[in-house]
């Protein structure tokens, strides 16, 4: 593994590349998350698709160890605007096509870089797609609302609230996941964090029709249970999606399939 940072439309990422193999994958985290973060609950162990994959991963704006808390040129839409970090990151790193893939935040931003570059993305990897389209509006005012109280009280009223937050069902009885969720609010700066909530509210999906037009293979890896990452989203893609494999998780057992399924993705693209 090799880790350090690249310099791209004014900021400076986090960065490291892990792995080799015949495909490149450009990984991207989770709103509030980071590469730490995932590195110890991977939704999908990245080191493992060594032999199948060289892996960038990165953290995106305002989280880990990337302290840029704006976007170029006053962005409404940050997934739109992640996608283009995205792309320069990957081009900075000397790779030119890739598969894009990442979990919620990183499925926006992965789908975002298909539409900027077609050319560029021969595959996704679409983690716990998360609420776009209709389900995102209410979602946006959650944003707004836990920007406030971090902007007002910092991030002890958001960690007290996740005893009421939801659990997806594959977690459900897990104590670790609360534990997880702690440990991210903890580690987060609240300035950084009240920027990026707030980012949110203005982030959503490509339209359904472009959608509909992005011919490059795509995984969808969605879990019951969360109304942050419901399943019908996932749904909604299988449905507009060209080429496009999907699968649900419900249990913890299943989610231990998902590296698998990525590996077996990937081998498929060669």
């Amino acid at each position: 593994m090799t880790s350090g940072t690249t310099t791209v439309r004014d900021a400076t990422f986090g960065t490291e590349l892990l792995g080799a193999g015949p495909a490149d994958l450009v990984w991207s985290h989770g709103l509030t998350s980071s590469r730490a973060a995932e590195r110890r609950f991977p939704l999908v162990d990245l080191d493992g698709l060594d032999g199948t994959a060289r892996v960038l991963r990165y953290d995106a704006r305002g989280h880990g160890e990337t302290e840029a808390a704006s976007f170029p040129h006053g962005s409404t839409n940050a997934w739109a605007d992640a996608a283009l970090d995205q792309l320069a990151l990957a081009e900075a790193n000397g790779i030119d096509t890739y598969v894009a893939g990442g979990a919620s935040l990183g499925t926006g931003t992965s789908l975002w870089a298909a539409v900027h570059a077609p050319d560029r993305i021969r595959g996704l990897v679409l983690v716990i797609p998360p609420t776009a389209w209709d389900t995102r509006r209410a979602q946006r005012d959650r944003y707004e609302l836990m920007a406030s109280i971090v902007d007002a009280k910092g991030t002890r009223p958001l960690i007290d609230g996740l005893d009421d937050a939801p659990v997806p069902d594959a977690f459900r009885g897990d104590p670790a996941w609360r534990a997880r969720a702690e440990r991210n609010l903890l580690d987060a700066d609240p300035q950084r964090l009240a920027f990026v909530l707030r980012s949110m509210t203005g982030a959503d999906l490509p339209e359904p029709d472009v959608l509909a037009g992005i011919e490059a293979p795509a995984l969808v890896l969605a879990w019951s249970g969360d109304d942050g990452h419901p399943v019908a989203t996932a749904d909604r893609l299988d449905e507009l999606l060209p080429d496009v494999t999907t699968h649900v998780a419900h249990s913890a057992d299943d989610v231990a399939t998902w590296t698998d399924r990525v590996r077996t993705f990937l081998e498929s693209l060669a």
